[in-house]
């Protein structure tokens, strides 16, 4: 018997219509010959070759099952930082671990605070869970942790702080984000996404390790995919206090993670050679495309990531949109970034030499600049 006033189709539930689909930068360029994509903020030297051996490896191995635990990861990560392998959990990346926290921890009506140009997956989870996100505005785009204390509410569930940012690439010093933690009532978790921290060249920043080693609510995010060049396997992990790594142990889904991608992982983590000419090639590089940008007379904002953000004046002729169409018809892709609020601006990944010149010289000629 058919209910009167019912819906015509399957309605989702409440704050899923909200959400704006996640679009990744773009990776092509049609009619050009040779792309250089700095778009995804990809390693410029690749995954250790090392950790490719292993995945192809893995490939003699395909009719089994992966192990649900990821011990042998878990354990690998744990020798590298000094941690309790118990205290790790690993995912398909670590936006699967953002996801797991606002599926276990997040219910209608809860509140999510984040900073104003944080990773967008922050308030689609949000919404996906039927939470409210807020976005906090930020000082010369870097979180403003006064703002984001004031934003907590009896309703606030989850702080998630991206630290490094991205996809401005500032940072918040450890002393900003212990003061943070220190106001948070006991039951909001303190969320630090690390995925960019392996660049961090500060000695004022800390990714998170000693805080949530002594506290109950504090969770810290890495990744793969940065700058262990992993970023097509989708690998991350997650350390925490026992009693929330319990609770996401109960929701993740088995076999979350393949097993080319565990055997990869534990080779990229200890090809400690690969990881250090790495960040070389990026302390060598940030530096100067920053300022070879910035004598073009475009302010770039000082990042500490792999990355820089770029802003463009709003004059006609000289905007990002139009910066954009000028450098993907010379093969260049670059990530627009209106989507995080900043419409005038385009996020350049640090890349191999040749592509960092190129950018520079095809911007040279956008601005007019070249002799």
């Amino acid at each position: 018997m058919t209910a009167t006033n019912s819906p015509s189709r399957p309605v989702p539930r409440p704050g899923v219509l909200d959400i704006a689909p996640y679009v990744p930068g773009k990776s092509s360029a049609p009619g050009v010959d040779k792309i250089y994509k700095l778009s995804s903020n990809e390693s410029p030297l690749g995954p250790s070759p090392k950790a490719v051996a292993a995945y192809q490896a893995a490939g003699a191995k395909l009719e089994d099952y992966p192990d649900g635990a990821v011990i042998e990861l878990r354990n690998a990560i744990g020798r590298v930082y000094g941690l309790d392998p118990a205290r790790i959990v690993c995912g398909a990346g670590s936006d699967d671990l953002l996801n797991m926290l606002a599926q276990a921890y997040l219910s209608d009506g809860d509140e999510v605070v984040y900073s104003q140009h944080g990773f967008l997956m922050y308030p689609i989870y949000s919404l996906s869970r039927g939470a409210k996100p807020i976005a906090v505005p930020e000082k010369n785009y870097v979180a403003d942790i006064d703002a984001m204390i004031a934003a907590v509410t009896p309703r606030t569930k989850l702080v998630f702080l991206a630290n490094p940012n991205n996809p401005t690439g500032t940072y918040v010093p450890f002393d900003e984000v212990k003061r943070l933690h220190k106001a948070l009532p006991p039951n909001v978790i303190l969320v630090l996404d690390a995925a960019y921290a392996e660049y961090v060249q500060r000695n004022d920043y800390e990714a998170g390790i000693e805080l949530v080693a002594t506290s109950e609510n504090v969770v810290m995010c890495r990744t793969f995919s940065k700058i262990h060049g992993l970023a097509a396997i989708r690998l991350g992990w997650l350390y925490g206090p026992e009693s929330i790594v319990d609770v996401l142990n109960r929701v993740r889904s088995p076999f979350n993670v393949n097993s080319a991608a565990i055997k990869a992982g534990i080779a990229a983590i200890e090809d400690t050679a690969h990881l250090e000419k790495s960040i070389a090639h990026n302390n060598q590089w940030l530096g100067w495309v920053s300022d070879e940008i910035d004598k073009l007379g475009l302010k770039v904002t000082p990042s500490v990531g792999n990355f820089v953000l770029i802003h463009f004046p709003e004059t006609k002729g000289k905007t990002a949109p139009e910066a954009d169409e000028f450098l993907t018809k010379r093969g260049i892709i670059l990530r627009r970034v209106a989507g995080y609020g900043l419409p005038n601006c385009l996020r350049m990944t640090i890349g191999t030499e040749e592509a960092n010149k190129l950018v520079v010289a095809a911007l040279k000629e956008f601005m007019g600049k070249a002799a």
